[in-house]
């Protein structure tokens, strides 16, 4: 007879050789009472992380490996991850971050309370070395992140997302168009089509990796700029598609002559790295107005 497993861990993975044995690792000495597994997702890695997952299979008896190359993308990873998961219950994290002690425990409680959970996030274990990471914050250091545009609702980001299969599978699972903000959306639609609250859990813990890089920041906060409209866009409806009023790009035009004052007073390289932190965002809104044909969205 074959045992039901309550959760199914689904980890996508990209050319995440330097950073997926330490979240593998720190599943292998997890423990909690009732079965659960551990799915790598490899959305068609051109380095050694499927020898790395390969390398974890005698250590953990509850670990599969499959194949998630038919599409790029961390979307289409996480549901071809849910497709052969077992568990009437799905957790998502990612390959570079690393889950505290007793995090499977305490996400598998919480959602014996609530069908939808999101855990607590500590920026610094792994950004400690980072000079980048001393201007970067932490947005889910003791609840939930909003946003400023409708439907206003509460999201989190993908890495220690749970949820109850039945709600995974009702609303299709996570875009596979969208390249940035796909949990941003998951968490919407999952509120908003399912009607049930997204539930923090401070006692699940994940330890988050932030990018290393001054370019690789830059083009992560253009990106998220440009998928915010978008998202905006997809859930405000025409109101911002057809706005034609001069006061956004006044708005706008203000917020980089502020940026330019802002510039006369850069001493460090920590505001240096900060002030062009918001040229990337502006630009970002600045790409999207374009892409959209809107004004550039006060967000």
């Amino acid at each position: 007879m074959q045992v039901e497993v309550r959760l199914s861990i689904i980890i996508p993975c990209y050319n995440a050789v330097a950073t997926l044995g330490e979240q593998l690792a720190a599943l292998a000495d997890q423990q909690w009472d009732r079965p659960w597994e551990v799915i790598v997702a490899d959305n068609g890695s051109r380095d050694d992380s499927r020898r790395v997952a390969a390398s974890f299979l005698a250590r953990m008896p509850n670990l599969r490996i499959i194949d998630a190359s038919a599409r790029r993308g961390g979307a289409f990873a996480r549901n071809e991850g849910a497709r052969h998961a077992r568990g009437t219950a799905l957790a998502f994290v990612d390959a570079d971050d690393v889950v505290a002690p007793g995090w499977v425990a305490a996400i598998g409680h919480a959602l014996d309370r609530h069908p939808f959970v999101a855990s607590r996030f500590d920026i610094e274990r792994l950004n400690r070395h980072s000079w980048l990471s001393r201007i970067r914050r932490n947005p889910q250091a003791d609840g939930l992140q909003q946003v400023s545009y409708p439907p206003y609702l509460s999201h989190a980001g993908g890495c220690g997302l749970a949820i109850e299969r039945a709600l995974h599978e009702q609303v299709g699972g996570f875009d596979e168009t969208l390249l940035r903000l796909m949990d941003t959306d998951y968490c919407f639609r999952v509120q908003l089509q399912c009607h049930v609250a997204l539930a923090f859990v401070p006692e699940a813990l994940v330890y988050v990796r932030y990018r290393d890089t001054l370019r690789g920041m830059l083009r992560q906060t253009r990106e998220r700029a440009i998928a915010n409209v978008a998202l905006a866009r997809r859930y405000g409806g025409d109101r911002y598609a057809h706005r034609r009023s001069l006061s956004p790009w006044l708005a706008y035009t203000r917020r980089w002559m502020r940026q330019l004052l802002r510039a006369t007073r850069i001493r460090r390289r920590e505001q240096l790295a900060e002030w062009l932190r918001m040229n990337a965002w502006l630009i970002g809104l600045l790409q999207a107005s374009w892409q959209y044909r809107c004004p550039p969205l006060a967000i």
